[in-house]
């Protein structure tokens, strides 16, 4: 599993992408992730489609991102998206890869939570339409405690965004979820982004979210929610939809 991490130039450049009867959902379709990692030997595999709003304009990605336990506490990840705008681009998207590392569990009787490092690299497979041809990084660490159906995960890292009028960034986020039933799962989270790009400015947003599981192996999955600080520049709104398969 994994945080909707988006990286869309220009005035649209924010942050964007299981179920259990015992616990509840975390990572997509939130922003915020979770430390948890794919089970070891299985697949997680999101087709999905994601995108945000900005005045007269909508961009997003839509594509393939596969999650598989490589061993204990480990998740290996693999994102190939396709950018699009509404006013008729498409294109290729930026190839990510990333490897999460769990490294402290949660212990019944302590107040220790679930803690992950979860390292992502962007290789510049886009068009120049959709951004610097750099590779860049992101480098957080996500953080989960649950009690009962109810669960907070949250945290963030930084971002080494090189190339021309480009800025590093810092991502934080924090989300509370809770499962309803064996086959549904709801949550809230908000979410804040530093300014990727000279001339920007921070946004933070809000997302309402669900899962809801199909059959023992599919899952839908969906959220969105407005923008709540210089939402007119950097986002009106955002929104994630995706089919889960897990084996």
């Amino acid at each position: 599993m994994f945080g909707r991490l988006i990286r869309i130039p220009a005035v649209a450049c924010v942050v964007i992408l299981q179920l259990s009867a015992s616990v509840v959902l975390a990572g997509p379709p939130y922003v915020t992730d979770d430390p948890e990692p794919t089970d070891t030997g299985h697949w997680e595999v999101y087709d999905f489609a994601t995108g945000v709003r900005v005045p007269r304009d909508t961009t997003g990605q839509a594509g393939i991102d596969a999650n598989y336990g490589g061993a204990e506490d480990l998740q290996l990840t693999a994102v190939i998206p396709a950018n699009f705008q509404s006013q008729g681009q498409i294109g290729a998207g930026d190839l990510q890869l990333a490897a999460k590392y769990r490294f402290l569990h949660q212990a019944e009787g302590s107040s220790a939570p679930d803690v992950s490092f979860f390292p992502r690299l962007f290789i510049p497979t886009a068009g120049h339409q959709f951004g610097p041809e750099r590779f860049s990084y992101f480098l957080p660490f996500w953080a989960q405690e649950d009690w009962g159906n109810w669960s907070l995960f949250g945290g963030g890292g930084y971002d080494i965004n090189p190339g021309p009028g480009d800025r590093n960034f810092w991502l934080t986020g924090m989300t509370l979820a809770r499962t309803i039933s064996d086959d549904l799962s709801l949550g809230a989270e908000i979410y804040r982004q530093t300014a990727a790009l000279r001339g920007e400015r921070t946004f933070t947003g809000l997302n309402l979210g669900v899962t809801w599981r199909l059959t023992e192996h599919w899952s839908l999955l969906a959220s969105g929610g407005p923008g709540v600080q210089h939402e007119r520049q950097e986002g009106e709104y955002d929104f994630y939809a995706a089919l889960k398969a897990d084996y």
